[in-house]
């Protein structure tokens, strides 16, 4: 085990080099957790989960890929809807 002296630090500071420390750890693994659930989610969404992800109704999205507000995308006869451009239209509804 190392030996630490500590040569004109005040309990104060070495109480804000030891938090600063610790906050830097915390945000790394927040961070690296965050990446993993981000890992773990779909890029794609069906029509289903796209319901359920903005909480409507199916006919409510298909009104909305009517309408031009959400892009689908087919492969044969499945619709699949991209996660990060569904964000986008969420986040884009609420500027005036």
């Amino acid at each position: 085990m190392e030996q630490i002296n500590f040569i004109q630090v005040t309990p104060n500071e070495l109480v804000n080099l030891i938090t600063e420390s610790v906050k830097e750890q915390i945000k790394e693994l927040v961070s690296e957790s965050n990446k993993e659930r981000n890992q773990d989610e779909p890029e794609f969404l069906t029509r289903k989960e796209t319901a359920l992800f903005f909480r409507v109704s199916l006919v409510s999205v298909h009104a909305w890929i009517n309408d031009g507000i959400i892009k689908p995308y087919k492969v044969g006869n499945r619709t699949y809807f991209k996660k990060t451009e569904l964000v986008n239209v969420l986040e884009s509804s609420n500027r005036f």
